[in-house]
């Protein structure tokens, strides 16, 4: 894997900065923080892993990478200033374009003088005498604070395959999350990639296209549906940006802060006729509408989801030529929307191409190595020039997971939550003072930064009250820690979601431990998470336990 950054200046070990409020990470989450901290008076620093703020969409640099949110909906919304100033050029924007768009947001409001960037952040340590945190980060520095911000993502922890021999391959060999920051020309080039998950089906389209070939090694076929994606015209942007509000006032009373709102009927009251007409609009549309925006049982009822997975079969082998290509692409193990979506452009048609072949490592050739020269399976060795191992990420839990976080008496982060996750509201983990997450695990999610802005909003919100009151110390209660980890693990039981091995459950074969399925977001309507912080807000905070 390629080093594709500069590296950091060394730092005096011995000098220790203090500040009100410690940030880990310089993505939408991160920014948005310390926007606010600064509004509350709090001197504030954030240290950044990267060169440059973005988070996500600073790393992610690999071909075919956007976000599958609607575009108008996935910016901040606390600056009119800045929805009117900047326009979006696509419907799902494309990576460079929000990157783009990202630091546009660090300029315009000066945040990069409190970021350390090239810093990562390697322990953090709860001092009960002191109340404060102290971090040290990964070139030796120690700073201490009131407050910490873990502003880290839930999709940052990457994984690389467990295959005999990774390191073994003489060419180059690049995961989606960590792709160099100039572009890499297949053309000509025998390229291997490994995985069809959501980095994999947004890239294999746009590598095909180079590539003298391309071999896919799927190890668990997808679902995915089309992104229809398209430009925006300059008219069309002006009229977003004149119902802004009112975009995001509709957002915020949907299940998942996007635009899409569930159907109401149920699958199979519908007939069959109309039923199909109503999904092959879905199907023929922009966005999550085929997923968020369907008949409301097909998460639920095992009859309505194998309804709409039948017909999503249906359409994936419409869309490729060779039947048996097409039986491979179609998951066997779970139904249609039981695992996240990914929204695709052109992916199954990728399979009709003559430079392109998939090799189904499940049932027909298991992956034996990697070899100097390409990939070992059980039936031939496949030479390569280079290979990608979009393999995934450690979610929700796996960047704790890679930091030494001690909490009261030394309680580490990692052991406290290895059979599940317990906090309060997805915002303060049981038994850590003053670390509030932002994403943490039990929040609410699905149009991300909509969801981030209500964490943050929430957070600071608390952080006033408690500097109105010279509150130095804030933490989880017991009883609502077990009241709201019981409402969370309640609210998937209805769901098919939670019968499936996924990244969202905790699952990860290529990280040792992650076998047993653990409940790591509030799967429930985000409607009623946010009714649930907004009156903990109303109600002065008192489900936490201030000092």
């Amino acid at each position: 894997m390629p080093d594709t950054g500069v590296l950091p200046e060394r730092v005096n070990a011995g000098d220790v900065e203090t500040y009100d409020a410690i940030v880990i990470g310089a993505g939408i989450s991160g920014m948005y923080m310390l926007y606010r901290l600064r509004e509350l008076g709090m001197k504030t620093k954030v240290f950044e892993a990267g060169t440059g703020v973005g988070g996500t969409w600073y790393w992610n640099r690999y071909p075919g990478a956007r976000f599958d949110s609607e575009s108008w909906t996935y910016g901040y919304s606390f600056s009119k200033d800045l929805m009117q100033e900047w326009d979006w050029k696509e419907h799902f924007s494309p990576q460079p374009d929000t990157l783009e768009y990202l630091n546009l947001v660090a300029d315009k409001f000066d945040l990069r003088q409190d970021i350390q960037f090239q810093t990562t952040i390697s322990a953090a340590h709860w001092d009960q005498a002191a109340n404060q945190w102290t971090v040290t980060t990964d070139k030796g520095q120690k700073a201490k604070s009131r407050f910490l911000f873990t502003a880290i993502g839930i999709l940052s922890a990457y994984t690389l395959p467990k295959i005999p021999g990774r390191d073994s391959f003489k060419g180059p060999a690049y995961h989606p999350a960590r792709w160099p920051h100039t572009p890499v020309d297949f053309t000509g080039k025998r390229v291997g990639i490994i995985g069809t998950g959501a980095t994999a089906i947004q890239a294999i389209p746009e590598i095909a296209k180079q590539a003298k070939q391309l071999t896919v090694f799927q190890r668990r076929p997808n679902w995915a549906a089309p992104l229809h994606n398209a430009k925006i015209s300059k008219q069309e942007m002006e009229d977003i940006k004149s119902r802004y509000e009112e975009i995001y006032a509709h957002c915020a009373t949907t299940p998942g802060w996007f635009i899409h709102q569930a159907d109401q009927r149920k699958t199979l009251e519908v007939p069959p006729a109309e039923r199909e007409a109503f999904w092959e609009k879905l199907y023929g549309e922009p966005g999550f509408g085929i997923w968020m925006g369907n008949f409301r049982d097909i998460l639920t009822s095992e009859e309505a989801n194998a309804a709409i997975t039948a017909y999503i079969a249906k359409k994936i082998r419409q869309r490729v030529n060779d039947p048996k290509v097409a039986d491979k692409l179609i998951p066997k193990d779970h139904g249609f929307g039981t695992r996240r979506v990914p929204l695709e452009s052109g992916y199954f048609e990728t399979y009709n191409r003559d430079n392109v072949t998939l090799v189904d490592t499940l049932v027909d050739e298991p992956i034996e190595c990697i070899t100097p020269n390409g990939i070992k399976t059980a039936k031939q060795e496949h030479e390569f020039d280079i290979l990608i191992y979009a393999t995934g990420f450690d979610g929700v839990t796996g960047a704790f997971d890679r930091m030494d976080i001690r909490g009261k008496d030394g309680l580490e982060l990692k052991n406290a939550w290895a059979e599940t996750p317990r906090t309060y509201l997805g915002m303060l983990a049981e038994g850590f003072p003053n670390m509030l997450m932002v994403l943490g695990p039990h929040t609410a999610r699905g149009n991300i930064p909509q969801a981030i802005s209500h964490s943050v909003e929430f957070q600071a919100g608390m952080l006033k009250h408690m500097l109105d009151n010279n509150l130095t110390h804030v933490e989880t209660r017991p009883e609502q820690v077990d009241e709201w980890t019981a409402t969370v693990i309640k609210a998937g039981e209805a769901l098919l979601s939670s019968k499936v091995d996924s990244w969202q459950n905790g699952v990860n074969r290529n990280v040792e431990g992650r076998t047993v399925r653990r409940v790591l977001g509030y799967n429930g309507n985000a409607g009623h998470f946010r009714r649930v912080t907004d009156e903990v807000a109303k109600g002065g905070y008192k489900e936490f336990s201030f000092q």
